[in-house]
């Protein structure tokens, strides 16, 4: 079987949340699977300079803002623009590595749910309630959830991942590695 694809992520970028929605499908087509790689924008942007594309100069902003909604609407995909935008992420990809750890197939049942929550519903992954809610919504345990987020070894993999992402030259979100080639 060919290697999997690697779609890097973070939880506040809207382009990741449109390609979630579709990479799979993709990546069946081709015989592969995708390695789910949360890492965190934030930290990047800090590392490389970068910033959120709705922070760039006011037209490229406007830019980005419309075609949000637009790559949505062409993707078929429900969208709707955070009234909080970016927020920070730390906790929901802590919550899709804790949860990643005992079941892969739960993990991207919370990741879809996730990205939908806060780009399709406005409800803000920075909250944690708003987290153990959806763990609830999808069939995990949301106190093991809410205490697995805290474990030192979570804490630790996520630093790893945006570590790795920063080494091998992603600057925004998402980032995609087919076969070593990188897409954003």
């Amino acid at each position: 079987m060919p290697a999997p694809i690697e779609f890097w992520f973070d939880f506040s970028s809207p382009y990741s949340y449109l390609a979630s929605e579709k990479i799979e499908e993709l990546a069946a087509r081709h015989g592969r699977r995708v390695a789910f790689k949360p890492t965190l924008l934030g930290v990047i942007f800090r590392t490389t300079g970068g910033v959120p594309l709705t922070e760039l100069v006011p037209p490229k902003a406007s830019y980005f803002a419309h075609d949000f909604e637009r790559s949505a609407r062409f993707a078929g995909v429900p969208f709707r623009h955070p009234s909080v935008f970016p927020i920070p992420t730390v906790n929901a990809s802590r919550a899709f590595l804790c949860l990643q750890e005992r079941d892969e197939a739960l993990a991207v049942r919370f990741l879809h749910a996730a990205f939908r929550a806060y780009f399709a519903q406005d409800r803000s992954l920075a909250e944690p309630e708003v987290l153990t809610a959806l763990a609830t919504e999808i069939g995990a345990d949301p106190v093991a959830l809410a205490r697995g987020m805290q474990e030192p070894a979570v804490k630790e993999q996520l630093k790893a991942l945006v570590d790795e992402s920063i080494s091998r030259g992603v600057f925004g979100a998402p980032t995609i590695f087919v076969d070593g080639e990188m897409f954003w």
